[in-house]
């Protein structure tokens, strides 16, 4: 995959902001902080589409990963990504491909409709792989008290973030110019 260099500096400035959401977080005392980093993740997706979108989120995951403190509360390293929250972090890219589609039906609101609902899917597959490592290791609670605790403390404001990032997303892209950029087709 080529890509311009208008878009490796958008998709590090994205990379960058999401680095800055990640910091504006509440800790809890479960070790899952209440952060708006879904909004990142699935603006990310919206206003790059789902293949720039996918290096931002990428570049984001691997700068953490080598240590710098982009994560939530300031931390970086391998150790946050087998960590509680690590499973949300891994299955951002899924949210970022899923929100990046871009279907064209000639219908504005049915385009942002499909947008949202691919992006909802998106936003229940961070939910269970992050929810799958928590219970695994947190060694005190099951999956299902994971499930419960997320639909109460993290869902609700997911989809209601998630659907703003769609809102805000697709008019941004166009002033932003990258809704003209080459989208590489998914195959099936």
């Amino acid at each position: 995959m080529k890509f311009t260099t208008k878009e490796l500096v958008l998709g590090g400035m994205f990379a960058a902001v999401l680095a800055v959401i990640s910091q504006l977080s509440i800790p809890m005392p479960t070790g899952v902080p209440i952060t708006i980093q879904m909004f990142g993740v699935t603006l990310i997706g919206v206003v790059l589409g789902w293949r720039l979108g996918l290096l931002s989120v990428i570049t984001y995951i691997l700068l953490g990963a080598v240590g710098l403190p982009i994560f939530a509360n300031f931390r970086g390293g391998f150790s946050v990504l087998v960590g509680l929250t690590g499973g949300y972090i891994w299955a951002w890219p899924i949210l970022t491909v899923l929100a990046g589609l871009r279907p064209n039906t000639g219908n504005p609101r049915t385009n942002m409709i499909l947008v949202s609902l691919s992006s909802l899917v998106g936003l229940a597959a961070v939910e269970l792989i992050g929810g799958l490592q928590w219970a695994a290791l947190s060694g005190d609670m099951t999956f299902g008290a994971v499930f419960a605790y997320s639909m109460v403390a993290f869902v609700p404001k997911d989809i209601i973030i998630t659907i703003i990032a769609v809102v805000l997303g697709i008019p941004m892209r166009k002033l932003l110019g990258t809704a003209a950029l080459p989208q590489t087709k998914l195959r099936a």
